[in-house]
């Protein structure tokens, strides 16, 4: 099965929007809505609606799954429930200051940035994930 990327953004307006990144597929689905969290269940109840009206004309709908790659603001925003600002940049090295920065629209994040971000996020997964119990 082919993996779409599905972006996902914040807007000017502080709502969240999502869409398909491959013109490939003979359908587009896009979703929108306050949150993350809202603006992702739209967006894949536009997925399943495009499979049933596909199957209902009598046209071969071409299953996917999505990769979705946040933009600062959302993801920010998405994990806001169990990353704090002052866990954040212990993670990453970015100071809480800079990072309420993006969350709040008023700036974004230098490629260099977003790499130290992303980088510090995949080692701090890590390292969760190498956690045992006894």
């Amino acid at each position: 099965m082919k993996t779409v990327k599905a972006i996902i953004e914040r807007s000017a307006d502080g709502h969240f929007s999502i869409y398909m990144d491959d013109n490939s597929l003979p359908y587009l689905v896009t979703g929108t809505g306050k949150t993350v969290a809202e603006a992702r269940a739209v967006f894949m109840g536009g997925y399943e609606d495009m499979k049933r009206i596909f199957t209902e004309d009598g046209n071969e709908f071409e299953e996917v799954t999505f990769e979705f790659h946040y933009d600062m603001a959302s993801f920010l925003q998405f994990f806001a429930y169990a990353l704090t600002l002052a866990g954040l940049e212990r993670i990453t090295g970015v100071n809480q200051r800079q990072l309420s920065h993006y969350i709040n629209g008023t700036s974004k994040p230098s490629k260099q940035t977003t790499k130290k971000i992303e980088e510090g996020l995949h080692s701090f997964a890590n390292e969760i994930t190498a956690v045992k119990f006894v």
